[in-house]
């Protein structure tokens, strides 16, 4: 019989939001990560919380080496590309990523940005080839909590969506294909409307993981 598993799941979740621990993605990524642990069983889940919102942005040094057809030899210590190498490790060493993030005007905030452009490195997390961008990383999955002031999504949407398409392509580019989304919509809209989307989002992540079983 083949052996079981028995190392711990891995998951890697980033926070994204200015709210920190009162914000709906973090709140909601929560019950995705409860889920995960019970999937995990006697497994374990074993978790590192991330929060972006200190990460400092890409510099000219950093965009100057992956200019550079070759890439550096080494990092220099506390320099922006050691922080990418760091970034990179310690995504990979995840069996899962879990992002929680806000809408922000339409699209991804400068926080997960930030993180996206540490980690899609040419030569290192991608590769050019005639076909266009391969990615170098294993694929996992990629659970992404969503909070939105508006309505992003069914018939009643009142904004546009740019969030989801950008993280398929960002994340795509490095080899991560398997993304799930999940979205608490129209915080904006009073508590009665927020709690509603709350309720409606929490039954929409146990059909999704009753699923899996």
């Amino acid at each position: 019989m083949p052996q079981q598993n028995s190392a711990p799941l891995h998951v890697l979740r980033l926070a994204c939001s200015p709210r920190g621990v009162e914000s709906e993605s973090l709140r909601l990524s929560q019950q995705i990560l409860d889920r995960l642990s019970r999937q995990a069983g006697e497994r374990g889940l074993a978790l590192i919380d991330s929060d972006l919102n200190d990460l400092p942005h890409a510099d000219h040094a950093y965009a100057a080496a992956l200019a550079s057809p070759n890439e550096p030899d080494r990092a220099h210590p506390g320099s922006t590309l050691q922080r990418s190498d760091r970034l990179i490790q310690q995504l990979d060493a995840a069996d899962v990523l879990l992002i929680a993030t806000p809408m922000h005007n339409y699209s991804v905030p400068s926080t997960l940005k930030a993180w996206i452009d540490h980690i899609v490195r040419i030569r290192v997390t991608f590769i050019g080839t005639p076909q266009g961008k391969q990615g170098k990383l294993r694929d996992r999955p990629v659970y992404v909590a969503i909070a939105s002031g508006g309505l992003i999504s069914g018939e009643h949407a009142q904004q546009p969506d740019f969030l989801c398409p950008y993280l398929k392509a960002a994340l795509g580019t490095v080899g991560l294909h398997d993304l799930h989304f999940f979205s608490v919509e129209g915080t904006a809209r009073g508590e009665v409307a927020l709690e509603a989307a709350r309720e409606r989002t929490v039954a929409a992540v146990e059909r999704f993981f009753a699923a899996q079983c």
